[in-house]
């Protein structure tokens, strides 16, 4: 099938079921299974361009298919299984509900379907590097599914740390400085980014590599400055008061490095 109408088909499926899931948050209250819907419609983008393709390597379409849907389902099963079913509505929502008031449903309508549009970009990313004209698996294939384990493997072990920190009760009220938490404030936003290196990585020597760093800095810039940290500490400073900030000013807010002390220097 052609590669420009497999992309239109895929927004399609993913407007419409997020249609059901702006109907399904009406119901229960929860926009958080936006999130869940964006993840998991990433992964059924990639499972869809691999079967529909009919140019590139099997192999890579069907590589780069299992490497997005193993990134997607960890990451579907811990937004549905630690904060979607226990904890309920992410306050961020809660937060943008009471900001938008009345019109707040229309709101989230909008931004549910702005969600599927953003989803349905950034899945080029998958199509380009199925779409690589080489005849067989280069080692540059093979590194790029590192880069993917890498980040599965670091994004879960920040969700454990995190989650073994909130379960003390001791710890109520207070930021979570242990493990990767030290080196970064958002160590699972970090290594969700790495993700999307993966495809730079896959498709390194080829003229479209330049094009590949669009979904990245894309990410990069809604985890920097549009869905990702800012909200994020907005409510924690909220929550967390006078600790979050002395943790703001000790750790990187991103990328990982030595944490510094209260006075700006490192240690």
């Amino acid at each position: 099938m052609d590669p420009v109408a497999l992309v239109l088909i895929g927004w399609a499926i993913l407007a419409a079921a997020m249609v059901l899931l702006w109907l399904l948050q009406r119901q229960t209250g929860d926009a958080g299974v936006v999130d869940l819907g964006w993840t998991s419609g990433l992964g059924l983008l990639a499972l869809l361009y691999a079967a529909g393709l009919d140019e590139g390597l099997a192999a890579r379409r069907w590589l780069v298919a299992a490497m997005v849907l193993g990134w997607s389902l960890r990451l579907s099963l811990y937004l549905l299984v630690d904060r979607i079913l226990p904890r309920g509505e992410d306050a961020r929502y809660g937060t943008l509900r009471a900001r938008w008031g009345q019109r707040a449903q229309l709101r989230l309508f909008v931004f549910f379907q702005v969600q599927a549009l953003v989803a349905a970009l950034l899945s080029i990313q998958f199509m380009l590097a199925m779409l690589l004209p080489a005849g067989s698996l280069r080692v540059w294939d093979l590194a790029a599914l590192g880069v993917v384990l890498a980040s599965v493997l670091g994004e879960s072990l920040a969700d454990r740390q995190l989650r073994r920190f909130r379960h003390d009760p001791a710890n109520r009220g207070r930021t979570c400085r242990s493990g990767l938490w030290r080196y970064s404030r958002h160590p699972n936003y970090f290594f969700e980014w790495i993700f999307w290196l993966a495809f730079v990585v896959m498709a390194w020597g080829f003229p479209v590599w330049p094009a590949t760093w669009l979904a990245p800095a894309l990410m990069l810039y809604f985890i920097l400055r549009v869905t990702g940290i800012p909200p994020t500490e907005e409510q924690a400073l909220q929550s967390r008061g006078d600790d979050y900030r002395r943790y703001q000013r000790e750790t990187s807010a991103f990328f990982p490095w030595f944490p510094r002390s209260a006075d700006g220097m490192d240690r």
